[in-house]
């Protein structure tokens, strides 16, 4: 996983409340283990039609919101079964960020393991934000994760919560078992200054 590092992105807006993880990612595609190709896959049934032509009204599928890296979803995003295929594929599509108002929880976590951001924001930032990027599709903002805050065009700022330890792994670009092993040399010195709580011998 790469350190994530502050970056100015546009918008692709998809306001659509309790966004699942099927509808993420179907279910058909995760027979896969690794994440190649799952870009092309995201939102797939609402991107393609039943022969794999590209619907046109469909946000991924307009040229003006291509290369868009930043994804503003509806409320309780990520919501329904636990798939790290869901954050995967967003990244593939070369989202590094989500918005929204709420997410679901398995998703989040999911999402932060994987190095893809959630950010919630209230209700007006977020209403603001689907409207800039609908009116100017180039509208940029600014995410930058060691200060947990967006900064809007007009230079507005909006703090985004997240905890600690995910923040750090973000920014270190490790995951958890990364973050276990960077502690060896701490592990091996306490094992070493305190007696073994299980006779071993018996």
């Amino acid at each position: 996983m790469k350190p994530f590092k502050a970056f100015s992105g546009t918008l692709a807006p998809l306001p659509i409340n309790d966004i699942d993880t099927d509808q993420i990612i179907p279910a058909r595609f995760l027979k896969v283990t690794d994440k190649n190709g799952l870009g092309e896959a995201c939102f797939s049934d609402w991107r393609y039609e039943s022969d794999g032509t590209p619907k046109s009204d469909f946000v991924l599928n307009k040229p003006e919101y291509k290369g868009a890296t930043i994804l503003i979803g509806g409320n309780n995003f990520g919501c329904g079964s636990s798939r790290e295929h869901a954050p995967w594929a967003l990244m593939g599509a070369g989202f590094k960020a989500v918005i929204s108002t709420y997410f679901a929880d398995i998703f989040r976590n999911n999402a932060l393991k994987n190095g893809l951001l959630p950010i919630v924001v209230d209700e007006e930032t977020h209403r603001q934000l689907i409207s800039l990027a609908q009116e100017d599709p180039q509208t940029q903002i600014k995410v930058d994760l060691e200060a947990q805050m967006i900064t809007l065009p007009d230079g507005r700022t909006v703090e985004f919560p997240i905890d600690g330890f995910s923040k750090y792994c973000l920014l270190n670009g490790v995951d958890q078992l990364g973050y276990l092993l960077s502690l060896e040399d701490a592990i091996v010195e306490y094992e070493s200054t305190h007696p073994a709580r299980v006779n071993t011998t018996q």
